[in-house]
């Protein structure tokens, strides 16, 4: 017959496999419930990129700096990197040297994204890299062709994702 003190032994060694048992499955469970969404989001936010990429590449190439409003935050301290001028402050400024340093001087122009498309998001921050190409028309007959390197900073607002900052880069003639 055993004794009591090695009942007690056998009860608790049942009880530690028990909780580490619990344990386990509350690690899975964790992992489940925090792996799952991520991976869900991915595709989700691959598609919505890819679209927004490609309007706001339609939007630039309409030659009116207008159209391509609706992708911007409009807050003054915000701030824009181009090919030309070097930096600009603001959407409104942003706006207007486009206009004025860019598109005053072509006839037509097409912007395209590469399908190079890569976006990382954390919460309601994403950023956007890919590679682009703009063709231009100038008013005196040239056509200039322009490899481009975009990094866009997006920001959810509300149902929206607006850029916050974007980096636009052509490499050196080499």
């Amino acid at each position: 017959m055993a004794s009591s003190g090695q009942a007690t032994c056998g009860v608790r060694r049942v009880e530690r496999w028990h909780w580490l048992l619990y344990l386990a499955m509350a690690f899975a469970g964790a992992l489940l419930t925090f792996v799952s969404p991520l991976a869900q989001a991915e595709p989700t936010d691959d598609v919505t990129f890819r679209k927004l990429i490609d309007g706001y590449c339609a939007a630039w190439s309409s030659g009116n700096a207008d159209v391509p409003a609706k992708y911007y935050a409009k807050d003054s301290e915000l701030v824009f990197y181009d090919i030309a001028p070097f930096v600009y402050h603001g959407w409104s400024e942003y706006h207007d040297g486009v206009q004025k340093e860019i598109f005053a001087n072509i006839t037509s122009g097409v912007l395209t994204a590469g399908k190079d498309l890569k976006v990382t998001r954390h919460g309601t921050i994403a950023w956007t890299t890919v590679s682009m190409h703009f063709s231009e028309k100038t008013k005196d007959g040239k056509r200039v062709e322009t490899d481009i390197r975009y990094t866009g900073i997006w920001e959810k607002r509300g149902q929206s994702w607006l850029l916050v900052h974007e980096h636009l880069s052509a490499p050196l003639a080499g």
